[in-house]
């Protein structure tokens, strides 16, 4: 049987080079062709901001053509949305971390606020350089206070959790954070992580907040090239992580909570087994086999028709629903688990 033809669709080419459609293939290797089409097509009619990373990390387009999906970020989807919430102060829901008429008794925890605002306006790729992302982090420095004790926005306050975010959003936007990555630095744990409760005597590192600081760090050093105090942070940190092989206890291999294996989107502060690998992949890291089980996991979620569906939502009021709803088929969870499992197998 005939390979499939050369001049089809960039993503299926180079899967196909992965070893999906070799030449002498049987039917069940076109089927799976087949699929790895449709998948991407499906990906392709999505968001904006779903379709420039698939241009970019799925389909390696021309920088043109990423370019170009990508200014839609602003103008059309959830990008457009969530802009559209903003205040004429610059802040969402007129609070840093929490809305500003907050008081609680809500089921889990509203995020809308400016913090969570920006963290996926971010992860949609909204172009720092654009009108509304310029506008929108100047009033936010301007007025952005946070609810600790009225530090200001891009200072940071006192919890890593919350510092390794701000860290994250601000490279992300062009601020200069080092103030904070400073601070973070200093707060590192001896096991090598961070803590939010280390304030209250933890001594301990906590899954959810290592993962917050190393994606803040990993951003900062991103646009800024870091120094070697950064690097070092992060890979004591990544330790961390692989010792425990993602989602286990390094005294006895158990399970630390069965949420870690559980992908969703948004995560806001959350962990899980697939935002930590995708912080390796982004991260360029060597392929430690301590990551095999996760990857494996990534591969036993892969439903038929080659998506992934949304295992969790974490409760809280939002500004509307970015994906249908838990069970469904996540585009979210399809491309970051496709970019995870191409870095893993070397395909990138």
């Amino acid at each position: 049987m005939a390979d499939p033809p050369a001049d089809g669709a960039p993503a299926t080419r180079r899967r196909a080079r992965r070893g999906a459609v070799v030449r002498g293939s049987n039917r069940d290797g076109l089927r799976k062709y087949s699929e790895l089409v449709s998948e991407i097509g499906w990906l392709l009619d999505g968001d904006p901001a779903i379709r420039w990373q698939v241009l970019s990390d799925l389909e390696h387009a021309t920088p043109d053509s990423i370019a170009a999906e990508r200014t839609m970020v602003e103008h059309q989807g959830w990008g457009s949305r969530l802009l559209s919430f903003e205040g004429p102060d610059g802040l969402w829901d007129g609070g840093a971390c929490f809305p500003a008429a907050y008081a609680g008794g809500e089921p889990g925890q509203p995020w809308t606020a400016t913090m969570h605002t920006l963290q996926t306006l971010q992860i949609l790729g909204l172009d720092p350089t654009s009108e509304s992302a310029r506008r929108a982090i100047a009033l936010v420095a301007e007025h952005g206070r946070w609810e600790h004790a009225g530090q200001r926005y891009f200072d940071g306050e006192v919890e890593p959790c919350i510092n390794g975010r701000t860290i994250e959003t601000g490279a992300y936007f062009g601020v200069d954070v080092s103030t904070i990555v400073e601070r973070v630095i200093d707060e590192v744990l001896g096991d090598g992580g961070w803590n939010c409760e280390a304030e209250n005597g933890s001594v301990r590192s906590s899954f959810d907040t290592t993962i917050n600081v190393l994606d803040g760090l990993l951003e900062f050093e991103r646009t800024t090239g870091g120094s070697p105090e950064v690097r070092a942070a992060r890979r004591n940190a990544e330790e961390y992580l692989l010792e425990r092989h993602l989602f286990r206890r390094k005294t006895n291999s158990e399970i630390v909570d069965a949420a870690y294996l559980e992908f969703a989107f948004p995560y806001y502060w959350h962990y899980d087994v697939l935002r930590a690998l995708d912080y390796f992949r982004r991260s360029d890291a060597a392929r430690d086999p301590r990551m095999a089980e996760g990857v494996e996991l990534v591969r036993s979620k892969r439903q038929p028709d080659g998506r992934w569906l949304l295992d969790r939502i974490h409760p809280g009021r939002v500004h509307f629903d970015i994906e249908s709803g838990v069970g469904t088929p996540s585009r979210w969870n399809t491309l970051r688990c496709l970019r995870v499992l191409d870095w893993w197998e070397g395909t990138v």
